[in-house]
């Protein structure tokens, strides 16, 4: 491990702590759905496995409009890559490659429009910015925006996920994923 991603690991391990205990601190009555998403993410056109576990909160109404949206956190981790034509990519003074596996933490919203009984209530969008652990060519930096399409049914979810720095630093070639969960009701 270089002694750049201690400090990141160290702060990941105390976020990933804050959101334990925030979870645990969380009123009774509050509400939350889990769900366990597992997929393909895709850089360029190069797969490897993810994973995710991720909590939807309370649903809460945007003024007297149909749109809402719940406070939306998730844990994911992205395998690494042994691409030998991406090994030792410099930019900037700093080295990358796409064998680093990457652990997530991310903590946004989840958007909804409709009424219950709408068949497109189902669909939403999340939005979460992000903190992880792995540099690579996709995720060049420690912070990484995560933007969801997908569509939510009572035990099942689908997904289209992309993670990048939304180009604000190079090289930002992002993962792009597509996700199947489980989902239930705590």
């Amino acid at each position: 491990m270089s002694l750049s991603a201690r400090p990141l690991r160290s702060v990941m391990t105390r976020s990933i702590m804050v959101m334990a205990l925030a979870s645990i601190a969380l009123p009774a009555a509050a509400a939350v759905r889990v769900e366990i998403e597992a997929g393909r993410s895709y850089m360029d056109s190069y797969a490897t496995n993810t994973a995710f576990v991720e909590g939807v909160f309370d649903e809460h109404r945007i003024g007297d409009s149909r749109f809402s949206w719940s406070p939306d956190v998730s844990l994911g981790w992205i395998d690494g890559r042994d691409i030998a034509g991406y090994d030792n990519y410099r930019h900037d003074g700093h080295l990358y490659s796409t064998r680093d596996q990457s652990w997530l933490l991310a903590g946004g919203a989840r958007f909804r429009y409709g009424d219950p009984g709408d068949w497109y209530r189902s669909l939403f969008f999340s939005f979460q910015p992000a903190l992880h652990t792995g540099r690579t060519l996709a995720l060049s930096t420690p912070y990484e925006f995560v933007s969801t399409l997908g569509w939510q049914g009572r035990h099942f979810m689908l997904g289209i996920r992309h993670i990048s720095n939304g180009d604000l630093h190079s090289p930002n070639r992002g993962e792009t994923m597509a996700l199947v969960g489980i989902g239930f009701d705590l």
